[in-house]
């Protein structure tokens, strides 16, 4: 089956996730001249935005493209994120927590590194039980995002500081004492900060 050179834009822009793709990026790997691919990702953000029957647009924040919801469904989409009031942490979303306790602030693309595998969703999830926030961007290329936990992070913890985080070995990802911290897995979304 022969992809369309917008089925393979729409893949590249799906996977880039929250970070988004640059058009030098997807040029490169669609084999696209620039102008070939502004066109195509022109008809690609107008076929977005006139389809009624999807909840998605492309947005461009300098040359980099993102798919995201279209601003009419937050309302929606809150209320679907929030709707039961204590939201069970998984054992991903503990680890990548952990991962950004110890080692912050980092980039979510180090966390990737580190895990291997992408977590995009994990760093909404968090954000958005407001356990890390964005702590500025980190002098390398592009400017990645750096994360570090917050003062949520330390009550639902029981800590004051970072400082009682236990010491974990760095070879050492699994520590008894490390994950016993973290066994506490519920949040409580309506719990005021």
């Amino acid at each position: 089956m022969m992809l369309s050179n917008q089925a393979k834009i729409e893949s590249l822009l799906f996977v880039s996730g929250k970070e988004g793709i640059t058009s030098k990026e997807l040029s490169k790997l669609t084999n696209l001249s620039k102008p070939d691919l502004i066109e195509e990702l022109n008809n690609l953000i107008h076929k977005y935005n006139n389809d009624v029957n999807t909840s998605l647009q492309i947005i461009q924040a300098d040359d980099c493209y993102k798919i995201v919801t279209k601003r009419e469904f937050s309302d929606l989409i809150k209320q679907y994120l929030s709707s039961q009031s204590v939201t069970e942490l998984s054992g991903a979303t503990l680890e990548v927590l952990a991962i950004i306790a110890y080692k912050q602030p980092i980039t979510r693309i180090e966390v990737d590194e580190i895990r291997g595998v992408k977590s995009s969703s994990i760093f909404q999830k968090l954000q958005l039980l407001k356990l890390i926030k964005e702590h500025g961007r980190k002098d390398a290329p592009g400017h990645p995002i750096l994360y570090k936990t917050t003062t949520k992070f330390l009550d639902y913890f029981g800590i004051s500081s970072l400082d009682e985080l236990p010491e974990i070995e760095e070879n050492n990802q699994s520590n008894d004492d490390f994950m016993m911290l973290f066994n506490q897995t519920t949040i409580d979304l309506n719990e005021e900060e």
